[in-house]
């Protein structure tokens, strides 16, 4: 599949997602097992590329604006990808996917996970508008451990 196609397919997902989880009801064409994957693997690829752009700055000129862009990406993103994992899009869905079923067999835990990204990155958004590099290298660690977490409970390794 294309990057174009698979990129297609995700924003297709979150919209669908989006409506679904605006209306509070289940819509009667609720978004394939594929799509929801392609959606939250996509996301994952733009918060790996929102972190990678703070590291760079911060071991360089530290742009203030291009880390502002970055964790404001990272914030966005991270607070839709907890829509991202209904019942039926893990591993026994038949689609590739590096999530484990404890996402689904936990799903309080991995749920609180979520909501400490989303505090530990709308905290990074904060500092990194403060300018403080001292400040945004301890918030960036803070938030990248968060990340670290999830993964090591409720993600296969490469």
């Amino acid at each position: 599949m294309t990057r174009t196609r698979t990129l297609a397919l995700a924003a297709a997902g979150v919209l669908g997602l989006a409506a679904v989880a605006g209306t509070g009801t289940l819509a009667s064409a609720a978004p394939s097992a594929s799509t929801v994957v392609a959606t939250r693997q996509a996301n994952y690829k733009k918060m790996g590329a929102a972190m990678k752009t703070l590291k760079d700055e911060l071991q360089g000129s530290a742009d203030k604006d291009k880390m502002v862009a970055a964790a404001r990406t990272l914030a966005a993103t991270v607070r839709v990808q907890n829509k991202l994992f209904p019942d039926g899009s893990g591993p026994s869905s038949g689609v590739k996917t590096d999530a484990l079923p404890a996402i689904w067999t936990n799903r309080d835990a991995f749920n609180a996970d979520m909501q400490k990204a989303i505090a530990e990155a709308d905290k990074l958004v904060a500092i990194a508008g403060s300018g403080d590099k001292s400040a945004i290298i301890a918030q960036f660690k803070a938030t990248g451990a968060t990340c670290g977490g999830c993964h090591r409970q409720f993600r296969a390794d490469d």
